[in-house]
């Protein structure tokens, strides 16, 4: 039996502090939520709401661990897997900001020597095509570089388009830019997240890197049979998905992501501006070439970080983050600076995705089955 932990951990409107029909909404979604999770046999979820730029509403519920009957909690650690990639470019908007980055020029000006001639990447030795490559084309998914390149058969990184002509996931791409800012600009991405954003926001509970003192309070994942495996302790940072956190600290972050903390009018607006088209019919397998010319008609395009479109409430953003026993989604619409945030602990959290998301939003036209490749079956509430 799933069983509810926590609700309404933060309330930060004074209208939803004071009001009984803002509690009555919650604790009805609250109850919307844990038939979700009951109908698509999710484990654990956590999500937060935020209205006005600011947290209105946190819960968390179901287990951490099913078999020890641990309960979830709004300071339990999740994965944040690739909602790292949204973090990290928090932080590059800020260096943008500082005037260390241009999204637009070529990576090989801030490097000390060609990039082949690092070990990691003398896989594109004489390949010049590398020199093309700018921050904004790693932080839109169009540099052309493979995803992963454990996927590739000699394990080996490579060019699978041309730099700038096609949309295509990179997970490679991203660990790029922050390899770009470490020997480069000699900033180390993981300390700097940490003082930049995590420290500044209130987020105690979140690090690029594994912290021993998350052993306490911290979630097992479930792959989509329910088989059972623990949580990774990740001993190195990774832009593209080593971020450890709760929902408790995401909410402040994105918080600050729809009302702009931290960031100048310019940088913020980079973040959602339609930076690169996306045309392909679905985000994985990336490399697939079938489009959708239905994309355009909601300006499904690359942010910065983030995948924007404009759907019935107007422009938004969002980046999710999937892996075996991790399903975790994080949508913004900017006009009143609305979001919901939902971690959950498994590999089919997105069964109760899109109408969780209704219930706490209403209809904002998220593109699912571009974001889910076949897609996943819905509960419905």
């Amino acid at each position: 039996m799933l069983r509810k932990i926590a609700s309404i951990a933060a309330v930060a409107l004074s209208l939803a502090a004071a009001s009984p029909a803002f509690a009555a909404h919650y604790e009805a979604l609250d109850a919307t939520a844990a038939q979700l999770m009951r109908q698509g046999k999710i484990p654990g979820l956590a999500f937060a709401v935020i209205e006005h730029g600011k947290v209105v509403h946190v819960s968390a519920q179901g287990f951490r661990n099913v078999e020890k009957k641990l309960p979830l909690t709004p300071e339990t650690i999740m994965y944040g897997a690739s909602i790292s990639k949204a973090a990290f470019a928090q932080y590059v908007l800020m260096l943008v900001d500082d005037g260390k980055i241009d999204l637009d020029t070529s990576i090989k000006t801030y490097l000390p020597k060609p990039l082949p001639d690092y070990p990691r990447y003398a896989d594109l030795a004489g390949d010049p095509r590398w020199e093309k490559i700018t921050p904004r084309m790693l932080l839109t998914h169009s540099s052309g570089l493979a995803d992963q390149r454990v996927y590739d058969p000699d394990n080996k990184l490579r060019f699978n388009l041309e730099p700038g002509t096609r949309y295509a996931y990179s997970g490679e791409g991203i660990n790029l830019m922050q390899f770009v800012i470490d020997e480069g600009l000699g900033l180390k991405v993981g300390d700097e997240m940490q003082r930049r954003i995590f420290a500044p926001l209130g987020m105690t509970r979140s690090s690029m890197i594994w912290r021993d003192d998350f052993a306490g309070n911290l979630a097992d994942g479930y792959k989509a049979d329910g088989s059972f495996e623990d949580h990774d302790m990740r001993g190195s940072v990774k832009a593209a998905g080593s971020l450890d956190t709760s929902i408790h600290d995401l909410a402040q972050l994105a918080a600050a992501m729809v009302s702009g903390i931290g960031l100048s009018a310019k940088a913020r607006a980079e973040r959602t501006k339609a930076s690169f088209p996306i045309v392909g019919a679905h985000q994985f397998p990336p490399f697939r070439i079938v489009d959708n010319p239905d994309n355009a008609k909601i300006g499904l395009a690359a942010g910065i970080g983030v995948v924007v479109f404009d759907g019935p409430q107007g422009h938004a953003f969002y980046k999710g983050g999937h892996n075996d026993i991790t399903d975790n989604q994080l949508i913004c619409v900017e006009r009143g600076q609305r979001c919901i945030v939902m971690l959950t602990n498994s590999g089919v959290g997105a069964r109760l995705f899109p109408p969780l998301v209704k219930a706490a939003l209403g209809d904002v036209g998220m593109p699912w089955t571009w974001e889910y490749n076949p897609v996943l079956p819905v509960a419905a509430p």
